[in-house]
């Protein structure tokens, strides 16, 4: 599904999500800095042995207590607390730390996001970094805006750079890219870019909208990780796929690009296929 395959109707419940989306995200954001470079939590493991505080469960029941209040009949998925079914057709996909371990670390790159989808494509998202009072959000046919702070967000745009040998890559954890299979992938990208850096998780994702990185790639994520960041990266002129190229959210993997640098980032990233 394309923007110009949404109807007028569908794309007028996205903006009417939108305020939420930005206030919620915001406000949970928000509440994680009551635990951020503090000594006031623990640090558990879940089933999958990632780590979770009281800050990811608390920000991410917030935002379910909000979505509850204004959408009620709207589904949920988030990473904490799984999904709740809804009847609109529209699902809202939490990722309340994105980057628990940056988080866990006092590093301030990690961020709170949230995404609005609908038949399966996700057509508005924030990727919101609390630590920095810093984020970008789209909604389908809107474009993509850039916030700091107080001031007044700007519409934002992906580079121009045409191709990786003048651009940054960035990424999340090097070694993830070995656990699917993909090493390859990573030291010919790495030996293509101007500057690689591992800033990650949805700050990568932030760069490259606002023009800042050119390429973001995740060997290994889930649609919450997934979810906020397409609308954005589209909305800003820029490619969000999968490693095959695909737009979508749902397949465990990513790119992210200016959109001039894609076909030279996919012309590796497809030769990896998952091995997981």
């Amino acid at each position: 599904m394309t923007t110009s395959e949404i109807s007028a109707t569908v794309l007028a419940e996205v903006s009417r999500r939108l305020p939420l989306v930005l206030s919620a995200g915001k406000e949970a954001g928000q509440l994680t800095l009551r635990y951020f470079q503090q000594d006031n939590f623990t640090v558990e493991k879940k089933g999958d042995a990632s780590p979770v505080t009281i800050a990811d469960r608390s920000a991410e029941q917030l935002i379910r207590q909000r979505v509850a209040e204004h959408f009620p009949t709207d589904g949920i998925i988030g990473e904490e607390f799984g999904r709740t079914e809804g009847t609109s057709g529209f699902n809202w996909i939490l990722d309340p730390i994105d980057g628990t371990k940056s988080f866990i670390s006092g590093v301030p790159m990690y961020g709170t996001m949230v995404g609005v989808e609908f038949e399966g494509r996700s057509l508005a998202g924030l990727v919101y970094i609390p630590g920095l009072d810093e984020g970008v959000y789209a909604s389908s046919g809107q474009g993509t805006f850039h916030f700091k702070g107080t001031s007044q967000p700007r519409r934002c745009f992906v580079s121009k750079k045409p191709q990786l040998s003048d651009g940054l890559f960035v990424t999340s954890q090097v070694d993830t890219f070995a656990k699917r299979g993909g090493q390859g992938a990573f030291e010919a990208v790495q030996k293509l870019a101007y500057i690689t850096r591992t800033w990650g998780d949805c700050y990568g994702y932030m760069l490259v909208a606002t023009g800042r990185a050119e390429v973001m790639i995740d060997p290994i994520l889930n649609v919450w990780d997934a979810a906020a960041v397409q609308p954005i990266i589209e909305e800003a002129g820029g490619t969000f796929t999968d490693w095959n190229g695909v737009p979508t959210i749902h397949t465990g993997d990513a790119v992210a690009t200016n959109g001039l640098v894609a076909d030279e980032v996919l012309s590796i990233t497809k030769r990896f296929p998952r091995t997981l």
